[in-house]
């Protein structure tokens, strides 16, 4: 199929594009990568009037590091972010490498990966994780939003109509934190059923100091394992310990059944991987 007749708008700068959305209203479409919205668009689920094309607004295209934070502009490729973090943020470099394929990674953006919200994409999980937030700019301004407020529904987030997300920020683990990940897919590149990711650091007494454990494709936001993060803080790290936390993370998500996978089938694999990705983060950890 080919996309219903739309305009198409060419902008030099994110404020040229703010003042666009401004006037697009609600049917104005930003495209950065492209990787989900030229497929929409070819389907005609998306219709968008105008369509904002940012790849100009060369102010966009960076990568920096500040205030213990990695920030990401909006036209920032997938491909430029994993060689980045390929030596400074494993965490982040592992989950880029299992988003699409090559090629996909190479067009992608990260900021649009976030933005665009699918409840089984790898980066969404990694903001929640990390703690993460996007920085919207609007008509009144910038203001940010923290991963935890940012995702509400599948495809669907917080940001207003006549935003433009014009900033990831990821948050650098602690030094001797360490991390894991793990996910469950057909085939390499195709979305996962079920991921998790975990970081952990030891206080030095050996005890777990830090947990976090985010799980996407369970639901239809990314989600946190708040209550197994609190079951191990200050814990001293056992296998039963991370057992008992991983099923009870698991078993309080509330995944829904398709055609790829039952409901049951992706909570008792978002335990298993969980687990798996808490013994990876302790024993990446490093005591002080």
């Amino acid at each position: 199929m080919k996309p219903a007749p739309f305009d198409y708008l060419a902008v030099q700068s994110a404020s040229e594009a703010v003042a666009a959305l401004g006037r697009g209203g609600e049917d104005a479409k930003i495209l950065a990568g492209g990787q989900s919205l030229v497929p929409m668009l070819n389907l005609r689920l998306a219709r968008p009037s105008p369509l904002i094309d940012i790849n100009r607004a060369r102010e966009l295209d960076y990568i920096r590091e500040a205030d213990g934070a990695v920030r990401i502009g909006a036209t920032t490729r997938l491909s430029a972010a994993q060689r980045w973090a390929a030596s400074r943020q494993p965490l982040l470099a592992t989950a880029l490498s299992f988003v699409g394929h090559a090629a996909i990674r190479n067009r992608g953006t990260v900021v649009g990966s976030l933005v665009h919200a699918d409840p089984a994409s790898e980066l969404p999980a990694i903001l929640l994780c990390l703690d993460g937030q996007v920085i919207a700019r609007g008509a009144a301004g910038e203001r940010v939003i923290p991963a935890s407020a940012l995702y509400v529904a599948p495809l669907t987030t917080s940001l207003a109509p006549g935003e433009l997300a014009v900033e990831a920020r990821l948050p650098r683990p602690p030094k001797d934190a360490g991390w894991g990940f793990a996910e469950v897919a057909r085939r390499h590149g195709d979305f996962a059923l079920v991921g998790a990711c975990a970081l952990a650091s030891r206080d030095a007494r050996g005890r777990i100091a830090l947990a976090r454990l985010a799980f996407f494709g369970v639901g239809a936001t990314p989600a946190r394992g708040h209550a197994a993060e609190t079951a191990l803080t200050g814990q001293v790290p056992t296998p039963a310990l991370l057992r008992d936390a991983a099923r009870a993370a698991a078993a309080a998500l509330r995944p829904e059944s398709d055609l790829h996978a039952t409901a049951d089938y992706r909570r008792r694999v978002a335990g298993v991987l969980a687990e798996r990705t808490l013994h990876a983060a302790l024993e990446r950890a490093q005591t002080p």
